[in-house]
């Protein structure tokens, strides 16, 4: 994370128009850019924060990427957490070092190199995903980052509420992540994992899901009142006197939901509030969230909830099997020591340079 650049690093280049390129560095490698090629040769040896020069004679700003500008620019299978999204489950969820969490599903794995990074090396990541292509892709990428897989991290493939029994003893968690398409469906046994006082947060993309992952807590009984919230991040341009907002920003990716696991046999008390037009009841429940009717009602189809019907882009297996082989690749470029049966060899790319957000 400091120190001179060597091969194997990963080095993030900003050119004169401030355009972004992450390259990693291997021997006798190049960077090249319609304008002049840069060796990687040039870039070893050199301290972080370095200006290198291409061969016109452009100079180019060459950094080590944060952890957010890694994961921007890795290889992904599926979609992201966004930092700024990541920034505010360690904070609402207070990950804090030593802490055991739980995270479903791992996606590319982006949210956990940042879980990683906040148990610290004296805590525990238990990561629960169903597909094996996403897994692959994700170890790759931890891999990529940390060099290996790094100790303290279980990666399970499976359904969660039949695996996280068989992984973790009830009440051993102290916080749980839900980043997948129904996290109402895992509800009860995240509860029964997490300890007294632990903290469940559920990352949904839309506002019907927002909706019925709140109403399940609700009807868990096993939670406090649940808080839900999103982050909208918009950059400011400062120019001398021309100090505006950005023409673009990262508006909306996701909802937050959190709560509370309370103690077992505790009932908690309901909120005192005047009646309003808001108070609902179960027929109004059942009209807006189709599985979600009064007692008794014919149970939804389940069709209800899919992929495509919350507007989830999937890739197809090929495109997944082709991205498992560009992260095992890019782990290898940079050092790292993929797990056993991972590890097959693979062609060595041409030019390793890839713009950031291309993955």
């Amino acid at each position: 994370m400091r120190g001179p650049f060597q091969y194997g690093d990963r080095v993030q280049l900003t050119g004169p128009k401030g355009r972004l390129n992450t390259i990693t560095l291997v021997r006798e490698g190049e960077f090249h850019s319609h304008r002049g090629v840069i060796p990687h040769a040039e870039i070893v040896g050199r301290p972080d924060a370095s200006v290198v020069v291409n061969s016109s004679g452009e100079e180019y700003l060459a950094l080590r990427p944060l952890l957010s500008d890694f994961v921007m620019s890795m290889p992904r299978g599926a979609a992201i957490v966004y930092p700024k999204d990541a920034a505010q489950i360690l904070s609402l969820a207070d990950i804090f070092p030593g802490a055991r969490v739980v995270e479903a599903g791992v996606g590319s794995g982006a949210l956990s190199l940042h879980l990683l990074r906040g148990v610290g090396s004296d805590g525990a990541l238990f990561s629960f995903e169903r597909r094996d292509e996403f897994a692959e892709i994700a170890t790759a990428n931890v891999v990529a980052f940390s060099g290996s897989v790094p100790e303290n991290w279980t990666l399970s493939v499976g359904d969660l509420q039949e695996t996280l029994p068989t992984v973790c003893a009830p009440g051993s968690i102290d916080r749980v992540v839900l980043d997948m398409l129904a996290p109402w469906e895992c509800v009860d046994v995240a509860a029964e994992a997490l300890a007294p006082g632990g903290v469940l947060i559920c990352y949904v993309a839309t506002v019907t899901q927002l909706s019925r992952t709140v109403e399940q807590i609700r009807r868990s009984g096993g939670f406090a009142h649940a808080q839900a919230s999103e982050t909208l991040v918009r950059g400011w341009h400062v120019e001398g006197l021309a100090v505006r907002p950005d023409h673009r920003m990262v508006a909306h990716t996701g909802f937050l939901v959190t709560a509370r696991r309370l103690a077992p046999g505790t009932v908690l008390p309901e909120l005192k509030r005047r009646a309003s037009k808001s108070d609902f009841s179960e027929a109004d429940l059942g009209s807006w969230l189709p599985d979600l009717g009064p007692e008794g009602a014919a149970p939804a189809s389940a069709e209800v909830w899919t992929p495509e019907a919350v507007g989830e882009r999937s890739k197809s297996d090929k495109v997944l099997r082709k991205k498992v082989r560009e992260t095992q690749q890019f782990a290898r470029e940079r050092g790292g020591e993929l797990p056993a049966g991972e590890a097959e060899e693979r062609p060595e790319r041409a030019d390793p340079a890839r713009p950031d957000g291309a993955a």
